[in-house]
């Protein structure tokens, strides 16, 4: 009987403690959520998934989330610090050519697919490429687990800056890679480099 009762409340407290941890998570990330006034930019439950990623895949407390269900000629790019609970960065980011125009509606993992891909990211390291400094990204979820062998990286590009959007109505399209204007580069990069996450989210 008394072997019968220890199992009992080991069990008991096993689920109490991931009630709770649960729960400290949620309210961890809507104080951040309210602290950074996204409310206006985000659903709560868009930031809750990432920042919940974020804990699972980051070395660092630097986290952003893209807004796929946003069209390109919107600032759909989060960069979030959740150690000062303060938002870093508000920009543009591009989508795959082969995702669609205006808005991202077609995704895929599939190597010279040439379209986005959607899930969490871990950020690896800066190197120097053919848009010069880069990040490359390791995919940690099932729907971009080919970002290194599809070449997925973050960089700058011209097609990617607002006076794109005055010519075109939309920003211009990548061969899948998320691409932010050229003058923001050198300082997101900086912030994300080794141990940084991002979270691209579209609707299902």
């Amino acid at each position: 009987m008394k072997v019968w009762t220890s199992v009992f409340i080991i069990l008991l407290l096993s689920f109490s403690s991931s009630g709770y941890a649960k729960t400290s998570l949620q309210q961890e990330a809507k104080v951040i959520y309210e602290e950074t006034k996204l409310k206006k930019h985000l659903d709560f439950n868009i930031f809750m998934t990432a920042y919940k990623e974020h804990v699972r895949v980051a070395d660092k407390p630097i986290m952003s989330i893209i807004d796929y269900s946003k069209p390109s000629n919107n600032r759909r790019f989060f960069i979030i610090d959740t150690d000062k609970k303060k938002l870093l960065y508000h920009t543009f980011v591009s989508h795959g050519i082969n995702s669609g125009n205006l808005y991202a509606t077609q995704f895929s993992n599939i190597v010279d697919s040439k379209q986005t891909s959607l899930g969490t990211y871990r950020v690896a390291e800066a190197y120097h490429g053919k848009y010069g400094l880069s990040l490359r990204l390791d995919g940690m979820s099932p729907s971009n687990s080919n970002a290194r062998k599809r070449a997925i990286v973050l960089h700058g590009a011209k097609y990617a800056e607002p006076s794109t959007i005055k010519k075109l109505g939309m920003l211009g399209r990548s061969w899948g890679c998320p691409a932010i204007p050229m003058k923001l580069t050198k300082k997101v990069v900086n912030l994300l480099k080794e141990g940084g996450s991002i979270y691209a989210h579209a609707r299902s």
